[in-house]
């Protein structure tokens, strides 16, 4: 029981908000003096079932994979679909209160893989990220309310600015290990000449302002690469912190990891259905993934501030293939205009 009680504990601890102390949250959910609930929590007291029940509905945790905890056994969190509302604000909102929890860990690091979209650089391009949720809810989910919906060009909201541009202020606070494969963007630039060619947008020279947004994009990408820092487009390079190491993996990125550490705690999130996430603290998962992104680093180069030649390629490449599709879209334009 007591490795059954600590590992609860821990995973109630992965859950709790920055500042939050271990003790009042027990003492305040099962309604206890602070003394017994660390008396639980050095285990000189079992935790009762009842007590174990309220614990696991408060926090979301299932007591089934807790009590049948196998090295094949992993517990996973996320956001079930029906919970989202498909606004561009609620998705944000739940990427900050991730980001938040992150920047106030001791001496937080993130180490990415990117697999065709890094979403956290296109927030410093709102429109490309309104175009990015609006087809994953109309054309991957197929909510009812886009069926008949196109796409036309609008500011974002005040709020969704605003929340875009505090991820953004989170994910350049911390050092971050990138590792870029030679697909950067290339899906997101098929979704556009998807909707372009299936006559999706209101007004189909808006596929033309995505193009020429992700051209600004690859340029501040490069900026970013070429200092090894972080910053949100349009603003200065900062003069220290922000550490950016953008590697180049020749191969391909077979997922999206988002690996975290700091003095004490690890976690990983994983892309889950296109554009949802799931996150997991359990220790031997985190480590075999942890393994899996390491020698993938050792087989990638690092190209942020060093290799010019080959970063200089990198976005050349990435640049061209913009410029094909851009091509494409301008010739069918002029051809039926």
């Amino acid at each position: 029981m007591d490795s059954t009680q600590d590992q609860l504990f821990q995973l109630i601890k992965s859950k709790l908000a920055p500042g939050d102390a271990l003790g009042f949250v027990l003492s305040e959910t099962l309604h206890i003096s602070m003394d017994a609930a660390y008396r639980r929590m050095r285990n000189e007291t079992a935790l009762t079932i009842d007590e174990i029940k309220r614990l696991c509905k408060t926090f979301d945790i299932s007591f089934d994979a807790l009590i049948q905890q196998q090295k094949s056994n992993v517990i996973f969190r996320y956001t079930p679909l029906n919970a989202y509302d498909f606004s561009l604000e609620s998705y944000l909102e739940g990427i900050l209160d991730a980001f938040e929890r992150l920047k106030h860990l001791e001496d937080p690091k993130i180490m990415l893989t990117i697999n065709n979209t890094h979403f956290f650089q296109l927030l410093n391009f709102p429109q490309l990220v309104r175009f990015k949720l609006f087809f994953w809810a109309k054309t991957h989910l197929q909510i009812p309310d886009y069926k008949d919906v196109l796409f036309r060009h609008e500011k974002t909201t005040e709020r969704a600015f605003e929340l875009g541009k505090s991820i953004l202020q989170a994910y350049n606070t911390i050092h971050s290990v990138e590792i870029f494969d030679p697909e950067l963007m290339r899906g997101y630039l098929r979704q556009i000449l998807y909707y372009y060619k299936s006559n999706q947008f209101e007004d189909p020279q808006y596929a033309l302002f995505l193009c020429d947004r992700l051209l600004m994009f690859s340029a501040h990408l490069r900026e970013q690469a070429d200092n090894g820092k972080k910053f949100i487009y349009g603003t200065q390079i900062p003069a220290s912190g922000n550490r950016f190491e953008m590697y180049f993996n020749e191969t391909i990125n077979a997922d999206s990891a988002f690996y975290y550490e700091s003095k004490d705690k690890q976690g990983l999130f994983l892309s889950h259905n296109i554009m949802n996430y799931l996150q997991t603290n359990d220790p031997q998962y985190v480590q075999d993934a942890k393994q899996v992104i390491d020698k993938q680093l050792a087989n990638s180069s690092l190209i942020s501030e060093v290799n010019e030649k080959e970063r200089r390629n990198y976005f050349a490449e990435f640049e061209r293939t913009i410029g094909l599709f851009r091509k494409k879209i301008e010739a069918d334009l002029e051809f039926h205009s």
